[in-house]
């Protein structure tokens, strides 16, 4: 199938996700298709949607009217929930979007990956960790920004869990000298994990794997990379 055709349904957790973030959600899911249905979920007569309500016309994003009918409980998830099950299993669908931070989004996005749907979530880092991973991709709209080049501050060296991700891809690629293609690498990735470069602050892996000198990456003869475990540099 073609990529740039597939068809894609969004919904919009408004009550918890930021309204300024929004043009980055659009120009990430235009990597994917054609966005079909729109749809914003929240008690809209609360001030603090005011930023959200104002992009409504602009971008043709249908508002649902959630009422606030028990103090602390979110009826927007249920509705939100309802309505993307229903989508699902009666329209065309080819890609799910979420966006969403607080809530816990994750049987739906099982049931949506079960039935072969593409599922994007988008958050802040505060998002449950279980929706984050469940996803097929997940990108944090709080991501640390680089500026003029500069690496971000974060010691991803110190990132164990990223660290054994990359590890094992590699493992799981490597020819017999130990050097793996990062394509294959990045593949494998996405096949276990919701893992996205810029969540880290880089804009790709290969510049994730050039600012850890626990690696080693050069061009191979095709002028693709290649990168390897530095623990197994003996074999070469």
């Amino acid at each position: 199938m073609n990529e740039l055709k597939q068809k894609i349904a969004l919904f919009i957790d408004a009550d918890n996700a930021p309204a300024n973030k929004f043009e980055d959600v659009l120009s990430e899911v235009a990597k994917y298709g054609v966005v079909t249905i729109r749809k914003a979920y929240g008690n809209w007569k609360n001030p603090s949607l005011k930023p959200w309500e104002e992009l409504l016309h602009e971008y043709a994003i249908q508002p649902v009217q959630q009422y606030d009918l028990t103090k602390g409980k979110n009826a927007s998830d249920i509705a939100l929930v309802i309505d993307a099950m229903d989508v699902m299993y009666t329209k065309d669908i080819d890609v799910m979007c979420f966006v969403s931070s607080d809530c816990d989004f994750t049987p739906m996005v099982t049931r949506a990956l079960a039935e072969g749907k593409v599922v994007l979530g988008f958050g802040e880092r505060k998002a449950p960790s279980p929706f984050v991973n469940a996803c097929s991709k997940f990108l944090f709209l709080d991501q640390e920004p680089k500026q003029n080049g500069t690496p971000p501050t974060k010691n991803i060296k110190s990132d164990t869990k990223l660290i054994n991700l990359l590890r094992q891809a590699i493992e799981a690629t490597e020819d017999e000298s130990g050097w793996a293609q990062l394509g294959p690498v990045g593949a494998h990735i996405s096949n276990k994990t919701s893992f996205d470069s810029r969540n880290y602050g880089y804009k790709n892996l290969s510049s994730i794997f050039k600012a850890i000198d626990l690696f080693e990456l050069k061009r191979g003869p095709g002028n693709y990379y290649l990168v390897k475990d530095k623990r197994k540099k003996k074999l070469t």
